[in-house]
Order: C-alpha cells, then structure tokens, then sequence
C-alpha cells in the first residue's frame, strides 16, 4: 500500500491558479475515481507558481500516439560488390611501371602499371602478318579475276586465288579476335600497323571502374603470370551493410523496410534492398543487406555496426512519453493535477518502447498528467518521508 506525504515547505495553491498555470482547465477532464487512487492517505505535492518554473513542470492532455517497434541486429559494413573489381594481366609479362599505390584513386581507364609480354608482341605480329598476307590475298585475287574474264587465266587459278583470299580473311579475324579477348579495343587493332615495333610488347594494365586501390600485389621488375591479381579497385562511394538475422525474427524482415544502421559516431538510415532466401547452417542466421551512400568514406569495410530495423507500428488510445513514467512502489505511476496538487497515480501498461508508452488503463483520453517534471515530483515526495521518517 502506498504513503506519500505532504511538502511542508511549500505554498499552497487554489487549483484554478495551478491549472491556469500548466495550461489546464480543470472541467477537461472528470477527477479520477477514488478507487483508483489505491491508497488509504494519498498526500498531494503542492508548488507555488515560481516553484513550477524552476522545476520545469509541464501539464498536457493525454491522447493517441503510435508506437513504432524496433528490434537490433548486429551487421558488419562491406565493400559493395556490385562496384568491385580485380585488376589481373591476361597474359605473362615483366613489370616495367607501376603508376598507382594503395589508397590512390582511379577513374575508370585510367594507366596502373606497364608490362613486356614476349606473347603480346607474338600475337600482334600475327595480326600484322595476317594483314599483310589478306592484302597480298586480295590483290591476288583481283588479278585472277580480271585475267579469268579476259580468258588469259583459267578457272581453277581463280578458284584458287579466291579460296586464299578467303583463308586469308579468315586468319586475320581469328588474330583479332585474340587481341580483342585481351581487352583491346577495335580502334587499337586497327591502328597497330602504324604503331612503332618498340611498343608491340607493352601491355598496359588499365582501371576497369573508378573507385580506391584496396589491394596491391605488384612491383616494378617481378615476373607475372597470367590472370594474377595485382590490383583490386573498389568504388566505395556506396557500401553493404549486412545485417545478420536471428532465426525468429527471419518472418518480420522483408526488402523495403527501413534501417537505421548505427555506427560508433553516426547513424544513417537505409532501405533493405536484399534478403538472403537462404539461412546459414553454421550460425542459423538470416541476410538482410542494406546499400549505403558513402560519399565521405565514414563508413568503411570491416566496421561493426548495429540495424535498427522497424518490425511494428501499432496506435493506442493513450500514449505518453517515458518520462512521464515513475515507479513508485515497484508500481508504474504517471502525476495528475487536483485540486489539492499533483496525486500520483497508478497506471496500467500496454506496450513501450524507448521513447513512449500506451497506457492500458489509469489514465484516460483527455485527462491532464505531467509530461514534464514527474521525476522531480518523485523526489519531492520522497524527501519529504525521509524528513518524517517513514517507510513505505
């Protein structure tokens, strides 16, 4: 059973002038049954008008709110995949120049490094050498032709200058099509005949996206082999954070909802753009991915971070914030203004989260209550037992 006693030390106030003052009418709202009091002597705490200034107490009208439910999850930043990239030689060479270094940042195309590759100058040579041998084909081919329809030369030399021309097409498609599976463009295969014989065998590793060198694995004067990585690139203009999903909460997570992603000095929030269908056996966890801008570089592969993610919302009939929420008796209790003060009064609760709490029962729509100030009026309430020596 509840006591609480009377501040002797303050004033008195007529409850029209306390209503007045905390922006009350007391006709808002019938005073509260006895009953629900619950107390055989329920002392009120009275202030003078000064006395609710400097303790900043505040009076509102209890109403409707909705409740937003959040549940944390532990995540981990990752480079985005979709903007990563391994940068390898598609052939064998030495390396002559290395332009970039960790950290440094690449546009897309941009000149990394330079190799002598003894294969590139072989194949461009079959290039050249099948060109020339398509052009020495074709002229071939137009002296038969002509001469076969002048009746000087017969039939089967002009099949036969037309079937080396054909073979001889032939020969210079397949030795383009090589130097185009290395990454070289169209227009550098056509210009190689005026290209000096000193750059056949250079090979140049070029970016293939712009982003930041993460990784290096290249020096000047090492022998490389094909399809070694010696550079990654990864844009991190944006970044994954993947969330891991405990088995029960699997159900409530779904792409499209929102996730505040909470770092050690900053937060953002983000929309879930993937959920993994699959649950890993070794930890029984799910995969929710969120894609975050990272214009400034603050979020960075490897860090540790917590989601926040929205897995409710639900509208109740009362709702106050929780600092209005005091417990006193090991009972929850939200201050009401009476005539005779602010009674504490006991209070029944339906759901909460960090911010706000639906009260099932105890306080009702329209009633005034103290929003601001009830720690306070706690406190003076529990002073002043101490000085009487009571107990609860």
């Amino acid at each position: 059973m509840w006591r609480f006693y009377r501040v002797h030390a303050l004033t008195f106030l007529s409850v029209g002038l306390l209503l007045i003052a905390t922006g009350c009418r007391s006709g808002d709202a019938d005073p509260p049954p006895e009953a629900e009091v619950e107390a055989d002597h329920v002392e009120a705490v009275r202030l003078e008008r000064v006395d609710l200034e400097d303790f900043a107490i505040t009076v509102d009208t209890a109403g409707p709110g909705t409740l937003t439910f959040t549940k944390s999850f532990p995540g981990e930043v990752q480079v985005n995949q979709d903007r990563f990239a391994h940068v390898v030689p598609r052939l064998p060479g030495i390396v002559r120049e290395v332009y970039v270094t960790l950290g440094d940042h690449v546009e897309a195309g941009q000149l990394m490094a330079v190799l002598e590759s003894r294969e590139l100058a072989e194949l461009k040579a079959n290039y050249l050498d099948a060109l020339a041998r398509l052009e020495l084909a074709r002229a071939t081919y137009e002296r038969e032709a002509r001469l076969y329809r002048e009746k000087v030369s017969s039939e089967q030399e002009y099949l036969e200058a037309r079937q080396a021309l054909a073979e001889a097409q032939i020969a210079l498609r397949s030795a383009a099509q090589k130097l185009l599976a290395l990454g070289f463009s169209r227009q550098y295969i056509n210009a190689l005949p005026e290209q000096p014989d000193s750059l056949l065998r250079i090979y140049q590793l070029r970016a293939p996206i712009r982003g930041t060198v993460v990784a290096k694995h290249i020096v000047q004067g090492e022998a490389l082999e094909a399809f070694t990585t010696v550079f990654t690139v990864a844009d991190l203009s944006t970044v994954w954070v993947d969330l891991s999903i405990y088995q029960q909460d699997l159900a409530r997570i779904r792409e499209g909802q929102r996730a505040t992603i909470v770092g050690l000095d900053h937060q953002e929030e983000g929309i879930i753009s993937y959920v993994q269908p699959l649950v890993e056996e070794d930890r029984r966890t799910g995969l929710a991915r969120v894609v975050l801008p990272n214009p400034h570089g603050r979020w960075k592969p490897g860090l540790f971070v917590t989601g926040q993610i929205v897995i409710d919302r639900k509208a109740y009939e009362v709702v106050v914030p929780r600092g209005a929420i005091q417990t006193m008796d090991d009972q929850p209790i939200v201050f009401v203004p009476t005539p005779d003060g602010f009674v504490p009064r006991r209070v029944q609760i339906a759901a909460e989260t960090d911010s706000l709490v639906a009260i099932a029962d105890g306080l009702a729509p329209g009633e005034p209550f103290v929003v601001q100030g009830a720690f306070t009026l706690k406190a003076e309430l529990e002073k002043e037992e101490i000085g009487e020596g009571h107990g609860h």
